[in-house]
C-alpha cells in the first residue's frame, strides 16, 4: 500500500546556523542507462581517464544499486528520496508530481535552504523535469556560434529515421506507434561534441555555472545530465577511433539463468525498435560486437564531458568548495544473459556506477573504493547531510557521510530493487498494449508468454502477469533474491523465487532457490522486514 506523504516543513536556513554562502556548491552529474563499465571499476576495454581520475581523488562505490532499472521511476526515486512503491511510479508514464502533489524534491528542498539550483540535460525523465518546483533558474538557453544539437550527423539516418517515423504512423494505431519509428541504433558522426546533446548540454552547464559563480552569497545545484550511452549510441566519430573493433569482447554469459524465472529477461524490444536490428531470433557476434563498441564510444563520449566540466570548476576557483557527485540511473544488459537492454532484476541492470567527491573528504578516504551496500535513494539524504541542512522526514534512504569518512565500514545488510514482469511489458515498462501485440513483435511476444505459461502452470493468470506481477530483488552481501508476486497484494504469497549466490555465481548464471530451502526461508524473512531492518547500525 503506497504510505502518505506529507508536505514537509521547510525551515529558514538561519535556523540551523549555517550561512546559506557558507554552504558548498554541489554539482550532481547523472549518466543514462550507465553499467559499471569505467576503467576505475575494473573494465579492460572502457576509455574513462577523467571518471578514473575523479574516482581517485574521491570514493568509488562498488556496490551501489538503484530502485528500479528504468528511467523514470529510477529517478523520480531518487529526486524525491521515496521507493517506487511508495510514491506510485513504475513506469516511465506516471508524472511522480501528479501522483504526489505535495512531495518536496531534493533541489526543492536545496532552494528552501538558500540554494540555486538548475540543471541541464537530462535529470528527471522526460518532459517531468518539475521547473516550477525544483529549479530556481533556467539554464543558458543560447550559445554563441554553435547550432542547436542534431540526433544524427548523417544525413541518410535522418532520411532514414523519418520515413520509419511516417510509416509506422501510417501502419500502427497511436498506442503503438510512439517507440517504432526510429533511425539507426548508432553513428559515428565526424563532429564536433557540441553537434549531438550532450556536449552542447555540457557547454550550457558551464556556462551557466559561471553565471552562477558571480553570485558567491547563493550556493549553487548543477544538475548536468548525460544521455548517453542510452539509445541511439551516437558519439563524435574520435571517441570511436578510440577502440580497436577486434579487441572488443562479447558477454562472457550469454545464456538466461538456468532455472530462472520466464518472466524475469524481456525480448530486447527496446533495442529491436532500432533500425537495422533483428525483430526477432539472435543479435550475431558481428552486430553484436559493433553494439558494444558504440557503447564503448559513448561513455568515453560522457566522460570527456565530464572532465570538460571538473575543469570548468577548476577554472573558475570553485572546485575546492564543491561536492562532486557522479551516479547512473541504472546499468544495462549487452548480451548478457541473452538480452539487451536494462529492465531486470538482476546484477547487471541494477548495479550503478557511483563516485563521490567532497571539499572536506579525509586524505585517508581519497582514492578507496567501499564495498559497503548503498542504494540511489540515499543520495538525497548524503547531499543534505554534507550540505550541513536538516534531512526531511519523509526520505527512506540514508545519508552514506558516514562511509566517506571511513569507507571501510559496515553499512546496510540490503539494498532492494523492483521491476514489474519485465518480460510481458513494453519498453517504458507500461503493460503491452494489443497495439503492440499486433506489430512485428506479435509472434515474439507469444514465444515469451508461452514459456512463462509452460513454467507457471496453474499459477498463470493473464491479467495478473500483464499488469500486477511484480519483482523485487534484494541485493545482501552474498546473495542476491528475486521474489515474484502481487504488488497489489502486499502479503500475498510469492509466485516464484530466484536465489544467486555470488560467492560462487557472481554471473547469476544459476538459481539456486529450489535447492536450498531453508536459506530462502531465512532470506524471505529479512526481506519481508524491508528496508528498514537493513539499515546501518551505530558503531558508537
Amino acid at each position: 500500500m503506497k504510505k502518505s506523504i506529507r508536505l514537509i516543513s521547510l525551515i529558514a536556513s538561519v535556523i540551523g546556523g549555517v550561512c546559506a554562502a557558507d554552504r558548498p556548491n554541489i554539482l550532481f552529474i547523472a549518466i543514462d542507462d550507465m553499467r559499471p563499465e569505467f576503467g576505475c571499476y575494473g573494465s579492460e576495454l572502457a576509455i574513462s581517464p577523467n571518471l578514473d581520475k575523479l574516482a581517485s581523488e574521491g570514493v568509488l562505490f562498488e556496490r551501489a544499486y538503484c530502485q528500479q532499472a528504468i528511467c523514470s521511476p529510477s529517478r523520480a526515486s531518487i529526486m524525491t528520496g521515496t521507493r517506487p512503491d511508495t510514491n506510485g511510479v513504475i513506469e516511465n508514464y506516471t508524472y511522480f508530481r501528479d501522483a504526489n502533489p505535495d512531495i518536496v524534491t531534493l533541489p526543492q528542498y536545496l532552494i528552501s535552504q538558500g540554494y540555486e539550483t538548475v540543471h541541464a540535460g537530462k535529470i528527471y525523465h522526460g518532459k517531468f523535469d518539475d521547473q516550477e518546483k525544483s529549479w530556481s533558474r533556467q539554464p543558458v538557453s543560447k550559445l554563441p556560434g554553435i547550432k542547436r544539437p542534431m540526433p544524427y550527423a548523417k544525413k541518410e539516418n535522418m532520411e532514414i529515421q523519418n520515413r520509419n517515423r511516417a510509416e509506422a504512423a501510417a501502419k500502427y494505431p497511436p498506442e503503438a506507434r510512439g517507440g517504432l519509428g526510429n533511425g539507426p541504433a548508432y553513428e559515428a558522426g565526424d563532429v564536433e561534441d557540441h553537434f549531438y546533446t550532450d556536449g552542447y548540454d555540457t557547454l550550457r552547464a558551464i556556462a551557466t555555472m559561471k553565471e552562477m559563480a558571480k553570485n558567491p552569497s547563493k550556493p549553487f545545484f548543477i544538475g548536468l545530465g548525460f544521455k548517453k550511452p542510452h539509445l541511439n549510441w551516437i558519439a563524435p566519430k574520435r571517441y570511436w577511433d578510440l577502440y580497436d573493433p577486434e579487441a572488443i569482447t562479447l558477454a562472457e554469459h550469454q545464456e538466461a539463468p538456468e532455472d530462472g524465472a520466464e518472466m524475469g529477461l524481456h525480448a530486447s524490444f527496446e533495442l529491436r525498435v532500432r533500425h537495422g536490428i533483428p525483430k526477432d531470433g539472435p543479435i550475431g557476434p558481428e552486430l553484436a560486437r559493433t553494439l558494444r563498441h558504440a557503447y564503448l564510444a559513448c561513455t568515453s563520449y560522457v566522460d570527456a564531458q565530464i572532465g570538460y566540466a571538473i575543469d570548468a570548476l577548476e577554472e573558475a576557483g570553485l572546485r575546492e568548495n564543491t561536492i562532486i557527485l557522479v551516479w547512473a540511473d541504472h546499468g544495462w544488459h549487452l548480451g548478457d544473459m541473452g538480452v539487451w537492454g536494462k529492465a531486470t532484476n538482476y546484477e547487471i541492470a541494477t548495479r550503478v556506477p557511483l563516485i563521490a567527491w567532497t571539499p572536506d573528504l579525509p586524505k585517508s578516504s581519497r582514492g578507496k573504493k567501499t564495498s559497503a551496500l548503498v542504494e540511489l535513494i540515499d543520495m538525497y539524504p548524503t547531499l543534505c547531510d554534507l550540505a550541513g541542512v536538516g534531512i526531511p522526514s519523509h526520505l527512506e534512504g540514508t545519508s552514506f557521510a558516514p562511509v566517506l569518512q571511513k569507507p571501510n565500514r559496515k553499512w546496510k545488510t540490503a539494498a532492494f530493487s523492483q521491476y514489474p514482469n519485465p518480460a510481458l511489458r513494453e519498453w517504458a515498462a507500461n503493460p503491452l498494449s494489443q497495439g503492440v501485440r499486433e506489430t512485428f513483435f506479435g509472434p515474439l511476444i507469444e514465444k515469451v508468454e508461452n514459456r512463462i505459461i509452460k513454467q507457471q502452470g496453474d499459477k498463470w493468470d493473464r491479467d495478473l502477469f500483464e499488469n500486477d506481477l511484480m519483482g523485487y530483488a534484494m541485493r545482501t552481501d552474498r546473495y542476491r533474491l528475486v521474489v515474484w508476486k502481487d504488488y497489489t497484494k502486499p502479503d500475498a504469497e510469492p509466485l516464484f523465487i530466484e536465489l544467486f549466490d555470488h560467492r560462487k555465481d557472481p554471473a547469476e548464471s544459476r538459481n539456486v532457490a529450489a535447492k536450498r530451502p531453508e536459506l530462502v526461508k531465512r532470506l524471505l524473512k529479512q526481506f519481508d522486514a524491508g528496508w528498514e531492518a537493513a539499515l546501518p547500525k551505530d558503531e558508537g
